[in-house]
């Protein structure tokens, strides 16, 4: 039987998987962004296992709310990469550094 363990395990593997992706990779937007929606991911296993284990439903609520937000920040963040990709050339992150205005 899988119980809430196993669900909290693989939830710590997929945040360390993401934090570790923001820090080893500081190169790559998109792998920056794709590493916070793993850690996003990983709070929503929390959430709705918690909520599952408990009884009640407002776990899973919250983890829709945290869908949401997910979505609109890939959204707003693919759409400033696009912006920045077309002025820039690049989307390496050390260029950001180099921004004037």
């Amino acid at each position: 039987m899988i119980g809430i363990t196993h669900y909290l395990v693989v939830s710590a593997i997929l945040f360390t998987l993401g934090v570790l992706g923001i820090f080893m990779n500081r190169k790559n937007l998109i792998v920056i962004l794709m590493a916070i929606e793993l850690i996003l991911l990983s709070v929503n296993l929390n959430l709705v296992a918690f909520s599952q284990a408990l009884g009640d439903l407002v776990g899973q609520v919250f983890a829709m709310f945290v869908l949401t937000v997910a979505a609109g920040e890939a959204a707003i963040g693919l759409a400033i990469l696009v912006i920045y990709f077309r002025g820039r050339g690049t989307i390496a992150v050390d260029d950001v550094n180099r921004m004037k205005g």
